[in-house]
């Protein structure tokens, strides 16, 4: 596996995450739906970096600037048939040294809190995020679960 930081013009990404936001509007209201868009991946706040294994993406996770000292995690995914394979693992731990070498002092998420997002809050939990309060432009939502952590 190689992690590349991922410009998203090619045809394989933007299909990896149009798959990802179909399943995240299947499993969560579209008012509780927080997963970026193409366009919203591409700002200039956003670093984005694709798992490649061999010519095939099988994961994905991007950081994005809040402010000079905290950033978000945004738009992790590992393909469906990888999942358990340390592909998350693999990427949380290159996207937090590199949100450290970047130079933020804090990442913060916002997951879902349904039981199909339990895998992924126990990924953060192992990584060491601890939850917390709506950060920057949340609120309070039943489906929605936000943890942070130092770097």
């Amino acid at each position: 596996m190689n992690i590349v930081v991922d410009d998203l013009s090619g045809p394989q990404i933007a299909e990896f995450l149009r798959e990802h936001v179909r399943q995240m509007r299947s499993i969560t209201p579209l008012e509780s739906k927080h997963a970026l868009d193409l366009d919203a991946l591409r700002e200039p706040e956003v670093t984005f970096w694709s798992v490649m294994d061999e010519d095939s993406v099988v994961g994905c996770g991007a950081i994005k600037r809040l402010d000079a000292d905290h950033a978000e995690l945004k738009s992790m995914r590992t393909a469906p048939a990888r999942t358990r394979g340390g592909v998350a693992s693999r990427l949380l731990e290159h996207i937090l040294t590199e949100a450290k070498r970047m130079g933020f002092t804090r990442l913060s998420l916002e997951t879902g809190s349904a039981e199909f997002f339990l895998p992924a809050r126990k990924l953060y939990e192992k990584f060491g995020f601890d939850y917390c309060e709506p950060f920057a432009d949340y609120r309070l939502d039943p489906h929605s679960v936000f943890m942070t952590r130092p770097l």
